[in-house]
């Protein structure tokens, strides 16, 4: 009895119960002699397994390959020829009924052992035998189903996607519309990541945000969904010219909505946040707010320089936004500094920084990012970030991208 897919009515990754791989089958009682089921299976050589009742109930399985090669050897036929069945059948076969679901199946098939899935089970309808099934048979079922379910969740990780750049369209919009000389880099890892970005316009000036959050693929994408939509609701009670206040605030928000709460009694359910720039300038009075937590930004006055010194660099506090152990009433640093014109602003998540690459297979570092910024520092902003795509790119080689990647850079 072969197992042929197309005897199934229903598409494969549909298939819910043991029910759906029953195929009918001949039997043999208990008390048929090892030659009847010898001439049984010479007649019939699509039997690959025989089920054996008694009183209508299964109580054994023979197989085909075993049977047949007992029954090959010297003086077998003379020894067993009339003795019963049961002499070569397998007295504790896989017996399962034909409500139970695929996946407890799967796990009883692979608890049995390899004879399940070589010899076949047995599927019973109130203790009476049904039919039998295969494990070629169930392996195609559950591949088959694994790859449906690859395939949602991949439609779903893809739509998530969709709504994690459609989150980001108004403030790409804005900073075009602000900036004539800006360029945002964002390249999630995976189909969706864990960083973020945020711009908007004011009559006074504008606002931005770079941030990385806890993880990356769909969980750091969540993360980007909670905290964005915190960070829209602390501009909204504080405005946009205290970024030192603003990340305050989100970290306090992040830790209450997460129940991150130090000393709330009992370990808490999770340890996210997120590193974070904020960013306030005013074209008026050229004069530049900067908070950060664990995320710098460098400034690059616009006159020819060979000195390290010309690279101005913004530190940012040791401390992570909404996590546990950041204290709930922490205040970050606010710096505030006039910047000339034809400056120009960088900021990074930690994925360029820490890209694994070149020769050495170390990181790709500040050193070299500060290299490339320096020598393309009269070039707009868009031909900067294209050389340290390249730059990284190169760097980068056959090695896996180890997180996403964003960057910014604008001449204000």
């Amino acid at each position: 009895m072969e197992f042929n897919a197309s005897r199934l009515d229903l598409p494969r990754f549909r298939l819910s119960t043991a029910a759906d791989l029953c195929i009918e089958t001949v039997s043999v009682q208990s008390d048929m002699s090892n030659f009847g089921v010898l001439e049984l299976f010479t007649e019939r050589r699509d039997l690959m397994s025989l089920p054996v009742i008694e009183n209508e109930r299964p109580i054994g399985l023979i197989s085909r390959n075993i049977f047949m090669s007992q029954m090959s050897k010297p003086f077998y036929h003379e020894v067993y020829g009339k003795k019963s069945c049961i002499a070569f059948m397998d007295k504790e076969p896989l017996i399962v009924d034909a409500a139970m679901s695929i996946e407890a199946l799967t796990f009883r098939a692979v608890e049995s052992g390899e004879k399940a899935l070589a010899d076949g089970f047995i599927i019973t309808r109130g203790g009476a035998l049904g039919g039998v099934g295969f494990g070629l048979q169930l392996m195609n079922v559950v591949a088959n189903m694994q790859a449906e379910k690859n395939r949602q969740i991949m439609h779903s990780i893809d739509y998530a996607s969709v709504i994690q750049r459609a989150m980001l369209r108004t403030s790409r919009a804005a900073l075009a519309d602000t900036l004539a000389d800006a360029h945002l880099v964002w390249q999630p890892r995976d189909v969706v990541g864990g960083d973020f970005y945020y711009f908007a316009r004011y009559e006074d000036g504008w606002f931005a945000a770079i941030a990385d959050c806890t993880g990356h693929g769909v969980p750091g994408a969540f993360m980007t969904l909670i905290s964005s939509s915190i960070l829209t609701q602390a501009l909204q009670t504080l405005g946009p010219r205290d970024p030192a206040a603003l990340i305050a605030e989100v970290s306090r928000r992040v830790k209450s909505m997460l129940g991150q709460m130090e000393g709330q009694g009992g370990a808490t359910e999770s340890d996210d946040g997120m590193d974070a720039a904020f960013l306030w300038f005013e074209p008026s009075s050229r004069k530049l707010s900067f908070a950060g937590a664990r995320l710098a930004l460098q400034i690059l006055p616009p006159e020819p320089a060979d000195s390290d010194a010309l690279v101005q660099t913004l530190d940012s506090d040791r401390m992570g936004v909404g996590y546990v152990d950041t204290p709930f009433g922490f205040s970050w640093t606010a710096r505030t500094v006039e910047v000339a014109p034809g400056s120009l602003l960088f900021i990074t998540t930690d994925g360029l920084i820490d890209q694994i690459g070149g020769p050495r297979e170390i990181a790709y570092g500040k050193r070299r990012i500060r290299d490339v910024l320096l020598a393309q520092r009269a070039a707009p902003a868009a031909q900067l970030s294209q050389a340290l795509l390249d730059d990284f790119q190169a760097w980068q080689g056959v090695q896996p991208r180890r997180d996403d990647l964003t960057f910014f850079c604008c001449r204000p």
